[in-house]
C-alpha cells in the first residue's frame, strides 16, 4: 500500500467538520426546548386526567437529559466495542427518530391533539431517545476529533465542537423564531389555588402545532449527519487499539504524511500494547479531576439560562424575549471563537480561571439586580450576557477539550464515559430544579427572591470552580495524548 508523503489539511478539516455536526445536533436538541416549552406547557395544561404542575413541566423540559445520562454512560462501551464511527451513526439514528416522535407523539396509539398522562409519557420517551443520541455524541465527537487531530492544533479543533454546539443552539433559536412567526406564545398564569392556567385568548396554533414543528425540524439535520458520518474514517487510535495497524497508518498518513504517521503510530502502539487497564491504574485523581470538570461545567448553571432564555428575558420586561434570546446566541457564538483562537496560545487553565471569574461577576450582577429595587432592566440583561459570554470562552469549549485529552489511551473510553455521565447528571439536576428555584417566593420580595437566590448560588459555585482549576487541573497545552499516560503514571507514584 502506498502512503502519501505529505498530509492533507483539507482531508483533516473535512472529517472534523462531519464530526462537529454531532456537536451541532447536540446544541440543537438541547436548546430546541427553549422555544417550544411554553407551547408544550399550555398543551398539557389542557389535560383532563391529571394536573400538569410546575414540577412536571420542569421534568418534561429536562427529560432529554435523562437520556443524555444513559447515552454518555454507555458511550465508553459503544466506543470500545463498536468503534467511534459506528457509535456516531447510532447517535444520528436516535436523533432522527426522536425528532419525528417528538413532532408526532400520538403516532399509532393516541388521538392527535388530545393531551393525556399516557401521551406525556410517550413524548418524554421520545425526548429521552434523543437524549441518548446527545449523550453518545457529547462523549464521542470530541474524543474522535482529539484522536485524529495533530497535537499542535488539537485544542483548537476540539474547541470547534463547542462552537458547533453553540451554533446549533443559535440555529434553533432562529428556527423557533421563524416557526413562531406572527404567532405568540401562550399566556400562562397561576391561580389563587397555585394551579397554572392558560389565559383565554392565547394563540391556539402555538399550543396545538407550533411546538411540534420546532421539535420536528431537527430531523433534517439528524438525517444529514447520519449519512455524512458513514463517509468518514474510523479513529486511527481506535484502529490501533484493535490491531488494524495498516488501516490506522493509512488514516494518519493522509492527515500527517507517512513519516510523521509512522512516529505517531509507534507512540500509540507503545501505550496500547495492553488494550485495556483497570480504571484506577493511574490513580484516583485523574478520574476525580475529569468528573469534577464535568460537574462544574453544569453546576455553574449555564444550561438553566440556555434552556429557559425566553422565559427569563420575558420576566425582565425587555421586549420580544425571542429576539433577546437570539442576541444572546450571537454573543455566545462570538465568545466561543475567542476560545478557539486562544486555547493553543493561552492554555486551558487560564481560560477556565478567567471564565469562572467573569461568570461569577455576571451571576452576582443578576442576583443584586433582583435584590435592589428600581434597577433598570438593562442591568440584569447585560449581567446575563457577561455570564453567558464568560462561559463560552472558558468552561463551554475548554471542558470538552480537557475531557477529550486528559485521560490516558488505555482508559480513555471508560473514563470519558464516566466524566460525561456526571456532566449530564448535573445538567439534569440544574435544569429540572431551575424553574421551581427561580420561582421561589419570600415575603414582600415575592419571586424576586428565587431570581436572586438562583444566580447568587451559581456565582458562588463559579468561584469554587476557579479554585479547583487553579489547584488540581494540569495544563495539557502542547502535550500529545500519549504524554498524558506518563503524566498520570508519575502523579500516581507520588
Amino acid at each position: 500500500m502506498e502512503y502519501p508523503e505529505k498530509g492533507s489539511k483539507a482531508y483533516l478539516f473535512s472529517i472534523v467538520l462531519v464530526a462537529v455536526l454531532g456537536g451541532l445536533l447536540f446544541g440543537y436538541d438541547t436548546a430546541v426546548i427553549s422555544g417550544a416549552e411554553k407551547g408544550l406547557q399550555a398543551f398539557f395544561l389542557g389535560a383532563k386526567d391529571f394536573v400538569y404542575t410546575d414540577v412536571i413541566h420542569g421534568i418534561t423540559s429536562s427529560s432529554a437529559l435523562l437520556g443524555c445520562i444513559l447515552g454518555s454512560a454507555i458511550s465508553g462501551i459503544c466506543a470500545t466495542r463498536l468503534g467511534r464511527k459506528k457509535s456516531l451513526i447510532l447517535a444520528g439514528i436516535f436523533f432522527f427518530l426522536s425528532a419525528l416522535g417528538s413532532y408526532y407523539p400520538e403516532f399509532l396509539f393516541f388521538e392527535k391533539g388530545k393531551p393525556t398522562m399516557s401521551l406525556l409519557y410517550i413524548f418524554n420517551l421520545y425526548r429521552i431517545l434523543g437524549g441518548i443520541g446527545v449523550g453518545l455524541a457529547s462523549a464521542i465527537c470530541p474524543m474522535y476529533i482529539a484522536e485524529v487531530a495533530p497535537s499542535d492544533i488539537r485544542g483548537t479543533l476540539v474547541s470547534w465542537n463547542q462552537f458547533a454546539i453553540i451554533f446549533g443552539q443559535l440555529v434553533v433559536y432562529f428556527v423557533n423564531f421563524l416557526i413562531l412567526g406572527d404567532h405568540t406564545n401562550p399566556i400562562i398564569e397561576k391561580t389563587a389555588e397555585n394551579i397554572y392556567i392558560v389565559v383565554s385568548g392565547s394563540d391556539s396554533w402555538t399550543i396545538m402545532t407550533g411546538w411540534r414543528y420546532m421539535f420536528g425540524s431537527e430531523a433534517f439535520v439528524a438525517g444529514a449527519f447520519t449519512l455524512l458520518v458513514c463517509l468518514v474514517p474510523e479513529s486511527p487510535r481506535y484502529l490501533a487499539l484493535v490491531g488494524k495497524d495498516d488501516t490506522a497508518l493509512g488514516v494518519l498518513a493522509r492527515i500527517n504524511g507517512i513519516k510523521k504517521a509512522r512516529e505517531i503510530l509507534n507512540e500509540i502502539k507503545s501505550t496500547v500494547d495492553v488494550k485495556s487497564e483497570r480504571l484506577f491504574s493511574f490513580g484516583i485523581m485523574v478520574i476525580f479531576v475529569g468528573i469534577m470538570l464535568s460537574v462544574f461545567q453544569q453546576a455553574v448553571g449555564i444550561n438553566a439560562v440556555l434552556y429557559y432564555a425566553p422565559r427569563i428575558f420575558e420576566s425582565m420586561n425587555m421586549g420580544n424575549p425571542m429576539v433577546q434570546t437570539i442576541i444572546m446566541g450571537i454573543v455566545n457564538i462570538s465568545f466561543t471563537l475567542v476560545a478557539i483562537f486562544t486555547v493553543e496560545k493561552l492554555g486551558r487553565k487560564p481560560l477556565l480561571i478567567w471564565g469562572s471569574i467573569g461568570m461569577a461577576i455576571g451571576a452576582f450582577g443578576v442576583a443584586v439586580s433582583n435584590l435592589v429595587d428600581g434597577v433598570a432592566p438593562i442591568i440584569p440583561v447585560i449581567s446575563i450576557m457577561v455570564y453567558s459570554a464568560s462561559f463560552m470562552f472558558s468552561w463551554g469549549p475548554i471542558c470538552w477539550v480537557l475531557i477529550a485529552e486528559i485521560f490516558p489511551n488505555t482508559i480513555r473510553g471508560a473514563a470519558v464515559a464516566i466524566a460525561v455521565a456526571f456532566q449530564w447528571i448535573f445538567n439534569f439536576i440544574v435544569s429540572s430544579t431551575f424553574v421551581p428555584m427561580y420561582n421561589m417566593e419570600l415575603g414582600e420580595m415575592g419571586d424576586r427572591f428565587g431570581h436572586m437566590f438562583a444566580y447568587a448560588l451559581y456565582g458562588v459555585i463559579c468561584i469554587v470552580a476557579a479554585i479547583f482549576v487553579y489547584k488540581l487541573v494540569p495544563e495539557t497545552k502542547g502535550k500529545t495524548l500519549e504524554d498524558m499516560t506518563a503524566l498520570w503514571r508519575n502523579r500516581s507514584k507520588k
